[in-house]
């Protein structure tokens, strides 16, 4: 069984999928992880190199590799895995997979992403949480109809503990 964890930055994908693996006792990739291990670079720095046609070529083949080649794993996806390529389409083909979308309200989202602006590329030039209400609040809107496609959707802004008892009560 493959568990995916599809979600906006910082609505808890990694956190959440590293407490879900050790109590399932399954491995945990990070795809993003996985994707700059591999390449050898930040894909910050993949998105200003090479641009983001080619990190969203690159991410797609990474999904596929790890999805044929792992069993008993949590993957954590970017947030824009999932709204690229055929992404969507091999995760919810995948027969052995369930996916899940961790929701988390926007103006939490905002206050996540300023307190950690700094390590996100995408939003590290946002001055003040108005904006960055108004920026996650654009985006994720664009993002939604692929989110909500998931297999299940996880209201995700409580503790970690609660987030991985509902998404086990889900699975069996």
């Amino acid at each position: 069984m493959r568990i995916i964890l599809i979600g906006y930055m910082a609505s808890g994908k990694s956190l959440i999928g590293r407490e879900l693996a050790r109590v399932l006792d399954f491995e945990f990739l990070d795809l993003d992880d996985f994707i700059e291990e591999n390449e050898k670079m930040p894909i910050s720095e993949i998105f200003s190199e090479k641009g983001e046609i080619v990190f969203r070529k690159i991410e797609n083949n990474y999904l596929k590799e790890v999805l044929s080649s792992k069993n008993k794993m949590v993957l954590s996806l970017g947030g824009g895995t999932p709204c690229f390529s055929n992404n969507l389409k091999v995760i919810l083909e995948d027969k052995n997979a369930k996916s899940f979308f961790l929701n988390v309200p926007v103006s939490e989202l905002a206050k996540r992403l300023m307190a950690d602006k700094e390590n996100r590329p995408l939003v590290n030039y946002v001055s003040n949480e108005e904006d960055m209400l108004e920026f996650v609040g654009k985006h994720i809107f664009e993002r939604l109809s692929f989110y909500n496609q998931a297999n299940f959707k996880i209201e995700a802004n409580k503790p970690k503990e609660e987030v991985v008892e509902d998404i086990i009560s889900k699975l069996f």
